[in-house]
């Protein structure tokens, strides 16, 4: 791709990146005082952002041969089976326990207080597989943490974790050192 080329597209990347930032609501004080939530269900509703957002996802992995889309429950749903789509790859979901019929794989992680477990169909990808894990938001990393510890005990791939948001602050992307990690928009604070 030639220089005018690109600069056209990460312009437009970057208009695009405007735009749905522009929708995403701030809730300050949520969940608790000091904590300003993104809430990216303002931006999930309005047609023109969920396409910017589906449609950059798509743009940074279209080469990358992804075999499965991992989405996180419950965000990771809503991106997850589009890009899936786009990319001509198969969906498969992570879901909090109790919620999968088959047999699972399980990975637990800590949280601030205790710990919890996710859980995946033990059949859900096979060995060498090329998978990319996707959620809403990167935070502290955590789940997503899990999610590629569960996905390496299956013997995938991973090539990378895309989110829509990042928490830049919190550091989540430390977590996962060795995946390829993106996002569309970066907040810096609480």
């Amino acid at each position: 791709m030639g220089s005018v080329d690109y600069m056209k597209k990460r312009g437009m990347e970057e208009d695009m990146q405007k735009y749905v930032e522009s929708k995403v609501r701030d809730i300050v004080d949520f969940p608790k005082k000091g904590i300003v939530f993104r809430d990216i269900t303002t931006a999930v509703k309005d047609p023109k952002a969920l396409k910017f957002m589906v449609d950059f996802l798509t743009e940074q992995y279209e080469d990358k041969k992804i075999d499965y889309v991992v989405g996180i429950e419950s965000r990771g749903f809503i991106f997850g089976a589009p890009l899936a789509y786009n990319l001509g790859a198969g969906f498969v979901v992570v879901r909090k326990p109790g919620k999968l019929p088959a047999d699972v794989v399980s990975q637990e992680y800590s949280l601030e207080y205790g710990t919890d477990k996710i859980e995946m169909h033990a059949d859900a990808i096979e060995e060498g597989k090329n998978v990319l894990v996707v959620d809403d938001l990167l935070a502290t990393g955590g789940t997503v943490d899990a999610a590629c510890k569960l996905l390496k005990k299956v013997g995938a791939n991973i090539v990378g974790a895309a989110f829509i948001i990042e928490l830049s602050d919190l550091k989540g992307r430390e977590k996962l050192e060795g995946v390829d990690v993106v996002s569309m928009i970066q907040y810096k604070g609480l």
